[in-house]
């Protein structure tokens, strides 16, 4: 076992004994890297979270929590290709905004799948799986379904669309609009009705009213979303009836959490909060999850949209997730008791490894859209990986497998070894999207062998380093690393993991952001191979560790 090795265990280690001995508190981002749109819901003592997944498999990861301090992944909703079929879907396309619900002893994963079957639900008994193939909710257009069951029995169904009459007043015009939904049949029943028109105040032009979810208490329906779009103006609105058909009025002290009154040149910005859920603990406090943004320059980050957590104020008759004007805190305490000897994902994430010593790959690890065939294996603490004839710049599902970007200053390493006399290339991708990637890879050419470093261009792939390596022998692993830096990121490679060579000098990130490609994914750093016939790429370990931001 190599000194890397066993640093990085030891480390993994301790995190996790001291994480037992401190205070009960929550640092955030409870998840650090592109876990989007949370939506969470507690049955007795235990908490459950899912997040957005887009165009990436397996879809709707899911956490579960004790403490609301450690979080820990137990599956993913949807790991079958009979319940997400991606085949050609844009990777801002996919799976948005799934919620959470438990009912009667069933858990209920509502979602809707854009460019896609559009919207639809899962059901469960065990939240680790297997969960259902997908229902189709047929007549409900609009996306962010939630259910709502109610104490009486009845359920409903929330969801955002369009201005009414599909003529809307201007850009961004949305409603929020409730139908019943009948528990036997599994069906929507009865009218389907606009509760909010616009937003907050239809006379000021609200835009994006979106992500709704519904709550009882002290005798009101409390009907919350996200409000002003997923960028800097992102905020969460909160309303009431008496009744869950309405007439439902604005709170006068909305929005109940946003950033973006703050100024611009604060010190470590948090920015676009908003998509939130709230859940009341066993002890009768209430607590949020919520998505925000940690630029590391101007509007700038590549982590995407992280998961955040408050506790709410609900001293008065209405939830306040965070006072105006106050900043999103780096550490709460939890209104609950830390268990012991647990490790945060925070703590998990930031000294990551993959020796590829299981049945099965991590659940941190995904493919780019649904694989339509088994092109991976993991065999003697190996992923061996299938080069197909299928580039990363398709939209399509290459040899990729990757995980998120978790932090804006981190490195990633990987011993990848090619196939002998293939023509073929394997190491690294750092993805946002099919236009907006850099390609770090091994590539094996008529018998030489290639250092490349690539980003495609509009029209072809661009190449600023072609570099070959006369002194490789091509039967051993390379050591290839990419180094994150805010803005700026470096590639390395190693012959012995030891000394390493820069490829190319530093390059700029910042076409990972959703500010250049678009989009509202995260950037990933993944595994990748490509060949036109076929050949086998071995990768013998994979490390990610969190660095601090340099002075």
């Amino acid at each position: 076992m190599n000194l890397k090795k066993i640093i990085l265990i030891v480390t993994i280690g301790l995190c996790g004994l001291f994480s037992g001995t401190v205070s009960a508190q929550v640092r955030n981002p409870i998840l650090p890297g592109f876990y989007p749109d949370p939506s969470i819901c507690r049955v007795d003592s235990d908490y459950y979270l899912v997040n957005s997944s887009f165009s990436f498999y397996p879809g709707v990861p899911i956490f579960h929590s004790r403490d609301l301090v450690h979080w820990k992944q137990i599956g993913n909703v949807l790991n079958r290709p009979s319940q997400l079929n991606l085949t050609n879907q844009r990777i801002s396309g996919g799976i948005y905004a799934p919620a959470i619900r438990y009912n009667n002893g069933i858990f209920y994963m509502v979602t809707t799948f854009v460019n896609g079957i559009g919207n639809f639900f899962v059901t469960a008994t065990n939240p680790a799986g297997p969960w259902s193939d997908p229902v189709l909710l047929s007549g409900i257009g609009g996306i962010d379904p939630s259910f709502f069951f109610d104490e009486n029995g009845k359920a409903y169904i929330v969801n955002n669309d369009n201005a009414p009459d599909n003529k809307p007043l201007y850009n961004g015009h949305c409603t929020i609009r409730l139908q019943e939904f009948d528990l036997e049949t599994q069906k929507l029943i009865g009218e389907r009705k606009i509760i909010v028109n616009g937003g907050t105040d239809l006379a000021k032009k609200p835009i994006w009213i979106e992500g709704p979810h519904l709550f009882k208490k002290d005798g009101y329906y409390f009907l919350m979303a996200a409000q002003g779009g997923t960028e800097i103006n992102h905020s969460e609105v909160i309303f009431r009836s008496k009744s869950v058909w309405g007439p439902y009025e604005s709170f006068s002290g909305n929005p109940i959490l946003t950033q973006r009154d703050l100024p611009a040149d604060r010190p470590n910005p948090i920015t676009c909060s908003g998509h939130a859920d709230m859940v009341q603990t066993q002890n009768g406090d209430w607590v949020a999850v919520f998505l925000a943004c940690q630029p590391y320059s101007e509007n700038y980050f590549n982590t995407g949209r992280q998961t955040f957590f408050n506790k709410v104020d609900w001293s008065g008759e209405w939830p306040i997730i965070l006072e105006k004007g106050k900043v999103i805190p780096a550490e709460v305490k939890s209104p609950l008791k830390a268990a012991s000897g647990e490790i945060t994902f925070a703590d998990y994430s930031a000294y990551w490894r993959d020796d590829f010593d299981g049945q099965e790959l991590k659940l941190e690890w995904n493919f780019i859209r649904t694989p339509k065939e088994k092109w991976y294996e993991l065999k003697d603490n190996h992923l061996l990986m299938q080069a197909r004839n299928v580039s990363i710049t398709e939209k399509g599902n290459p040899s990729f497998i990757g995980r998120r970007l978790q932090h804006s200053y981190a490195e990633i390493i990987t011993a990848v070894k090619l196939e002998k006399g293939k023509d073929m290339e394997a190491g690294w991708v750092a993805f946002q999207n099919e236009e907006n990637q850099y390609k770090f890879v091994v590539e094996c050419l008529k018998g030489k062998i290639y250092l490349v470093e690539s980003t495609p261009s509009k029209t072809d792939i661009v190449a600023w380093s072609y570099n070959e390596l006369t002194e490789y022998n091509s039967t051993d692993f390379i050591f290839l690393k990419i180094k994150i830096e805010g803005k700026q990121f470096e590639c390395f490679y190693s012959l012995n993991n030891k000394d390493w060579t820069s490829a190319a000098g530093k390059k700029d990130a910042t076409k990972l952001t959703t500010q250049v490609a678009g989009g509202f994914v995260g950037a990933y750093l993944g595994l990748y191979s490509y060949a036109k016939e076929p050949a086998i790429a071995t990768f013998d370990w994979v490390t990610y560790q969190k660095n601090e931001q340099a002075n």
